[in-house]
């Protein structure tokens, strides 16, 4: 049945949006019980407003830590209107019946966010909040329950219609404040876990944007997180799944890269990059790598994208562009096309572990956040790298980190010449690469070669010499390791070790 409000219980952090609510109550004759602050801005509104304290004959204590904490408080939400002992309860301790509870819960995530102090945090934790809203929520049948302030609207348009709500309503709302108090104390337990690290996994994510379709057009997808957060979309049609995978591949690796990148994406890794000192160059050298592939790819620069590169750009079919930012001229040339995704790049940290479905539950790691450096290097031939082989390695090294495992990777200049790519075998992954390159022109004569992991033989760095690479870097730590570097110093290779392997499954 439809349950009318004729009693308020409002306790808020934020006070915006609150005028309208609370006048709309006033104009329905709805007696308003309220707390502290949110008390004197009710009362500031000239609105009446009953003192919690009134009620419990007890005073906010504790600094603010004990306010509605009251069985006269949590019996006017929890009781149950029809039940007959309830009601006798209700009466025999004066206890005030409450029909609608608002609350706005103390920020948490926000003050963990901002970088406050401990102390400061733990005093963000809502403790008489959460509770208001859980007992509202378990009592739904009766009571209507706004858990967060993005419910206003909704609780503005039942006022505006005379306060009245439905069963299934009241369920909803139910439901919401649920999944409020679940993620509030999921944040909190994160928290405190960083510290203790208890063998314990916890994740909520708000929101869930619909995208196009799943990994195929017949299933349904959803996105949990905050894709505004990354980008924002200026133009086209919306994201898929696939579309989101590759963007989130493509964004690992460009946001490697301090010099000016560009990289063309498809099904998560990359067919196509360069570095060069122009965004127009570092788009053409990347094309090249791949023009085949990277129909329908997913292209991705560092860089403002002008509009020579983006005339270039143009006549080539791609789905997805990401950049931060855009010249007007590049855009208007971009957006004749009306269903291309055009994404301006934000500046956002990674989240430091990785989740994946796996089976029945979930795989936790760390991000694999190790880029190699110059000093990481351990040259174990007798030749050392040039300089100029040292820049291959280090760029071909940062390629194969981002590419699906088994991975080759092949380098000059600066450029992505050929890599072999999900292999189940390494000498296969590098007999890919190598044809890749040969057919799309490219003289291998000179270039550098990157594993994701060690050679288990001495084959790979024998194939690759013999297509006219002279440089390597892997991770070694093979029992054969040896005979890798024995056949380089035999043919005047140089082969550096990093000691990390950059598996990805």
């Amino acid at each position: 049945m439809a349950k009318k409000i004729k009693s308020a219980l409002i306790s808020v952090y934020h006070k915006d949006g609150l005028d309208e609510i609370v006048r709309l109550l006033d104009g329905l004759g709805v007696t308003i019980y309220s707390t502290g602050g949110t008390q004197k801005f009710i009362s500031g509104l000239g609105i009446d407003v009953v003192a919690v304290e009134e009620v419990t004959s007890y005073p906010s204590i504790l600094g603010g830590r004990v306010k509605t904490l009251h069985p006269k408080i949590f019996g006017g939400i929890l009781a149950r209107r029809g039940h007959e002992q309830d009601q006798s309860d209700m009466q025999q301790y004066e206890i005030p019946a409450l029909d609608l509870v608002v609350v706005d819960l103390y920020p948490f995530e926000e003050t963990v966010a901002s970088g406050a102090p401990g102390a400061d945090i733990i005093e963000k934790i809502d403790i008489g909040g959460i509770s208001l809203i859980r007992a509202a929520a378990k009592n739904y049948n009766d009571v209507l329950v706004i858990s967060h302030k993005g419910q206003y609207g909704a609780l503005l348009e039942i006022l505006k219609n005379g306060g009245a709500t439905s069963p299934d309503e009241r369920r909803r709302f139910a439901a919401e404040a649920f999944a409020v108090s679940s993620h509030y104390d999921t944040t909190i337990f994160n928290w405190f876990n960083k510290k203790e690290k208890l063998p314990a996994f916890r994740m909520s994510i708000p929101g869930g944007l619909p995208l196009r379709y799943g990994e195929n057009p017949h299933q349904e997808a959803l996105f949990f997180g905050d894709f505004d957060g990354w980008f924002e979309q200026i133009h086209g049609k919306e994201i898929s799944y696939n579309n989101l995978l590759d963007i989130d591949a493509a964004e690992g690796l460009i946001a490697e890269f301090e010099d000016t990148a560009f990289a063309i994406f498809k099904h998560n890794n990359a067919c196509g990059a360069a570095l060069r000192p122009t965004v127009a160059g570092a788009w053409k050298d990347a094309l090249a790598g791949d023009p085949v592939s990277a129909f329908g790819g997913i292209l991705a620069t560092n860089r403002t994208v002008d509009a020579e590169t983006a005339a270039e750009m143009n006549k080539l079919f791609f789905e997805v562009v990401m950049a931060p930012a855009y010249t007007d001229e590049a855009l208007e040339i971009l957006k004749t096309k009306k269903k291309r995704i055009i994404l301006i790049r934000k500046k956002t940290d990674f989240a430091p572990r990785l989740v994946r479905t796996a089976l029945n539950g979930v795989l936790l790691q760390d991000r694999d956040t190790k880029t190699e450096t110059s000093g990481d290097l351990k040259t174990v031939t007798k030749r050392q790298p040039t300089p100029a082989e040292v820049e291959d390695l280090l760029f071909a090294n940062i390629l194969v980190k981002h590419s699906k495992s088994n991975a080759i990777v092949l380098v000059k200049n600066k450029q992505l010449l050929g890599h072999g790519i999900g292999q189940t075998s390494r000498i296969d992954a590098l007999k890919q690469a190598i044809e890749k390159a040969r057919r799309f022109g490219f003289d291998l004569e000179g270039a550098v070669m990157a594993s994701d992991a060690f050679f288990p033989f001495s084959d790979s760095v024998e194939v690759a010499h013999e297509a006219g690479i002279n440089a390597v870097i892997q991770p070694g730590g093979s029992i054969r390791d040896q005979d890798s570097i024995d056949y380089c110093d035999k043919n005047n290779m140089a082969m550096v070790f990093t000691g990390i392997r950059h598996f990805k499954h």
